[in-house]
């Protein structure tokens, strides 16, 4: 198969990449890949396999490219009451409880109002947190981590082992388009 400049510009297109991102994610300036497109350059055999990976989806978006990375966290020892008043501040329906540097569990929206009552303000986190959310390497690709969140809201990012990041379904419905 003969790989044309033609063909590289519509798989281009195709996977709605402008020149600009496609040389971002392929390692390349932008006016080499309009060079390459225009049939003014012959690149080397590396430059079009780094191309093509991209073009064809080899190089997937990875977790650290779509993860938000300011994570709030509480406290076991937390009330529902100071927990549900920064869900609310923030517009965040979970959050990771830590104790110490160790990730123990996580209090959703969900827990909250299945356990409400008159004296849910001062009730404990710890009292009402689930397990705590997967987690995963910030180099962990989005194809991964999209049956995570079928059965869970959120998975947690990872960089050796310290929490950088966090992807709920919501930031995963960003990514299309």
């Amino acid at each position: 198969m003969v790989i044309t400049s033609t063909m590289l510009k519509k798989l281009r297109r195709k996977a709605r990449l402008t020149q600009k991102k496609l040389a971002e994610l392929a390692g390349v300036s932008q006016a080499h890949i309009a060079k390459i497109e225009l049939g003014k350059v012959d690149p080397r055999l590396s430059t079009i396999n780094r191309i093509l990976e991209v073009l064809t989806e080899g190089k997937k978006r990875k977790c650290k490219d779509v993860m938000v990375e300011r994570v709030l966290f509480v406290k076991p020892n937390d009330t529902i009451l100071k927990v549900s008043e920064v869900m609310m501040r923030h517009a965040i329906s979970q959050m990771p409880v830590l104790s110490g540097n160790r990730v123990v569990g996580t209090i959703m929206e969900e827990s909250i109002i299945r356990n409400l009552s008159s004296k849910i303000a001062n009730e404990k986190v710890k009292n009402i947190m689930g397990p705590p959310l997967p987690m995963v390497s910030e180099e962990t690709t989005i194809d991964v981590i999209r049956p995570l969140l079928e059965r869970q809201q959120a998975v947690l990012v990872a960089r050796n082992r310290e929490i950088v990041g966090i992807i709920t379904r919501s930031d995963l419905l960003k990514t299309i388009g």
